[in-house]
């Protein structure tokens, strides 16, 4: 049963990514400028910039293209090198990737733990001045630009009080050596505490910056869910019997109100792991969110295509991920043979 919901979930991953390829390949060719162009400079003559075209196979037909970029991908496992670089763009992601995955998520931990804990609150004291003030305060978080947001918090934490570093993701006296790309885990197998420390100064603004949307959203869905579970019958049943509002709360309506907040959070992180690209962008994060932004404005189209196919690749494992938590979360859903 599971192994056939599998085997239609990974057939219909397939046919997205399938749908994405096709689509930011049509896309990144739209984007102004030509390739050959920003890389030979203003002066370069016509039969450099045909010899170019022709090297990088800008001069074939859309179609030859788009086929002979996917049998790349099918045979060789290789999404091309880049125009500016001339690297393998697998490789140079996989340099970028760990420093998006640090970031986020180590917010979504701090969206996770505060938003379920604010929206448990909300739920518990309803209509409450908690409640209100939790609403007030998710609403504010989902309104509010992420780019306004980091200068803002720039300016006030960096600028002015100098609690915490500017940019980057470690200060320039430090000379950790990079072993598996997240510098957190990297400092600790060093067991350079300095580091870490280091480290973590500079990942909590970023990571505060961009857990305030998800915290917000991950907080009006838990009330919600909540909200719905404290009305049922059971958990009357369970407070008549004089059970512990703690234990009514964690144990009886959370576990039921579980998977709601499962599916918001996993869809969040997805979110988080590809769209981080205005506060990497902001706090000069050297992640992967920086690095596309630096490709589209080279017109560097196969790091540009790599890139969007490794975000979506992403989100619809997470999203596999979470629907098979379902499985854990409510026996009656394998049960039933969805």
């Amino acid at each position: 049963m599971i192994f056939r919901f599998l085997l239609r979930r990974l057939g219909l991953m397939a046919l997205i990514l399938l749908c994405v390829s096709f689509i930011v390949f049509i896309s990144v060719r739209l984007i102004p400028g030509d390739p050959a162009q920003l890389m030979l400079g203003e002066r370069a003559t016509q039969e450099a910039l045909e010899r170019l075209r022709e090297q990088l196979g800008l001069n074939k037909p859309f179609l030859v293209q788009y086929f002979s970029y996917l049998a790349r991908i099918f045979t060789e496992g290789s999404l091309g090198d880049s125009i500016v670089t001339n690297n393998p763009v697998l490789v140079e992601i996989g340099q970028k990737f760990p420093a998006t995955i640090e970031l986020a998520f180590t917010s979504m931990l701090i969206a996770a733990f505060i938003g379920i804990s604010v929206g448990i609150l909300a739920a518990v004291y309803r209509n409450s001045w908690i409640d209100n003030l939790s609403m007030v305060g998710a609403l504010t978080g989902v309104s509010m630009p992420i780019f306004w947001l980091g200068l803002l918090l720039m300016m006030i934490f960096s600028a002015q009080l100098g609690w915490v570093p500017l940019s980057g993701r470690l200060s320039i006296i430090n000379d950790l050596e990079p072993i598996t790309g997240f510098y957190l885990i990297d400092s600790l197998l060093a067991k350079d505490l300095f580091s870490f420390a280091d480290a973590l100064h500079h990942l909590i603004l970023p990571a505060i910056t961009l857990a305030t949307v998800p915290t917000a959203i991950i907080a009006r869905m838990t009330r919600a869910s909540m909200l719905e579970v404290l009305e049922q019958d059971y958990v009357k049943t369970a407070k008549a019997k004089g059970v512990s509002q703690i234990r009514v709360v964690l144990h009886h309506a959370l576990r039921n109100a579980a998977i709601p907040i499962t599916t918001i959070t996993g869809l969040q992180l997805g979110l988080l792991l590809s769209g981080a690209v205005l506060t990497e962008t902001i706090y000069a994060w050297n992640g992967l969110g920086s690095y596309v932004v630096n490709a589209v404005n080279a017109r560097d189209f196969p790091v540009v295509q790599g890139c969007v196919l490794i975000f979506a690749f992403t989100f619809v494992m997470i999203n596999l991920l979470v629907d098979m938590s379902y499985f854990g979360l409510d026996p009656r859903i394998r049960d039933s043979g969805v």
